[in-house]
């Protein structure tokens, strides 16, 4: 029995989702925006009976028992963790920093029988789907090397908010980089060891962004990763993982992922899954663009609308398993990325963070513990001081 939802956000992630949601059938009651305006003015729109700037007030909706969460990500700790206390089942977006995640690992971990993924949308994305079965099928032989390009206009909003802040979770790497490192770990099966990054803001101050104000979060990043273990997989230091993400290019936005073997390559240019083995004179088409019948989006990108809307698919195979609304089966979203895998996928961004800053390779430690917060504030302080 599919449950109730309600709605974190008003942004252009939950103006998909809402009509993806409704279209397989589960019923939004829901829906929670910063202010009543925004809240009521989507509500309206979207045909969603309930709206507020009360987070406890979609929280505690008698209808409501799946949350999905798309706010600015210093906000997503509070509300997902607090969703998990009383008992909803959660989908929700990045936290802003690795402590955030860590505390979200805990909630999820002493309620287990509860549903808690990130929304991570390029794992069901059927090219990617398609990629990892052939990967594991030895398509490509042993994997050597992973090279990612994603180019696209600017990530801004038109006026300054949390997209503008580095800290707050803005920027390339946190909002597109983070999903390329969790689809990397889960293509190939393992996870990067050590990083080397650089990141750049080059568009510091624009026509709505000016005076006092200035951008902090980058719209370039490249990044390299080592994965597996040291000593394992293509040479000895595992697979060779390279990822350019560069924000400043008007026009057609460009998602290319390779990953390349001993015995061939397998590239997903957008929708779409090509191929090629050694010895064989081109590329061949595994996996074409089925076409989209879905609303019309231009803020997101070909490859994350695809893969939202069969994300929500899987939601609902998940939950028609059970006569009870709260209860889910597993197989049907088995590749979500859970809590762990966003808490490891963040340890990586602030490692690639911290590579930028020194200049060297960094190692990638997931934290077991929670830190002291005087320690990561006299951190915060020194960085924004240099």
């Amino acid at each position: 029995m599919l449950p109730g939802v309600g709605v974190f956000g008003t942004g252009s992630t939950a103006r998909v989702l809402v009509p993806l949601l409704q279209a397989e059938g589960f019923e939004v009651h829901a829906l929670w925006g910063q202010s009543e305006e925004e809240a009521g003015g989507l509500a309206k729109e979207l045909g969603i009976p309930f709206h507020t700037s009360r987070s406890d007030d979609v929280l505690l909706h008698p209808n409501v028992h799946l949350v999905c969460i798309y706010i600015p990500p210093p906000m997503t700790r509070q509300i997902a963790v607090n969703a998990l206390g009383i008992g909803k089942n959660v989908v929700c977006e990045k936290a802003a920093t690795a402590v955030d995640s860590f505390k979200m690992v805990t909630a999820a971990r002493y309620y287990p029988q509860l549903l808690s993924i990130v929304g991570n949308t390029l794992r069901f994305l059927p090219a990617f789907v398609a990629m990892r079965r052939l990967l594991m099928e030895g398509y490509v032989g042993e994997v050597q090397v992973c090279d990612v390009r994603v180019y696209g206009p600017s990530l801004l909003d038109r006026s300054y908010g949390w997209t503008c802040e580095e800290l707050m979770g803005g920027g390339g790497l946190h909002t597109i980089g983070s999903t390329i490192i969790d689809l990397l770990s889960h293509l190939i099966g393992s996870r990067a060891h050590r990083v080397h990054g650089l990141l750049r803001t080059f568009l510091q101050q624009s026509g709505s962004i000016c005076g006092i104000r200035r951008v902090t979060s980058d719209d370039f990043c490249f990044f390299q990763m080592l994965m597996g273990e040291s000593g394992s997989g293509a040479g000895s230091g595992g697979v060779c993982c390279t990822v350019t993400l560069n924000f400043n290019m008007p026009g057609a936005f460009t998602h290319e992922v390779m990953v390349v073997g001993s015995a061939g390559r397998l590239v997903a240019r957008g929708t779409e899954l090509y191929g090629q083995r050694n010895g064989r004179d081109g590329e061949e088409l595994l996996l074409g663009d089925s076409g989209w019948v879905g609303p019309e989006v231009r803020d997101m990108p070909p490859p994350h609308l695809r893969g939202l809307s069969s994300m929500v698919t899987a939601l609902r195979h998940s939950f028609q398993a059970h006569d009870e609304r709260r209860s889910w089966a597993r197989e049907p979203v088995a590749m979500a990325p859970t809590f762990e895998d966003g808490l490891y996928v963040q340890t990586v961004v602030e490692a690639v963070k911290r590579s930028s800053r020194s200049g060297e390779w960094e190692c990638v430690e997931v934290m077991t513990q929670e830190p002291d917060p005087n320690h990561n504030l006299c951190e915060a302080l020194q960085r924004n001081k240099n």
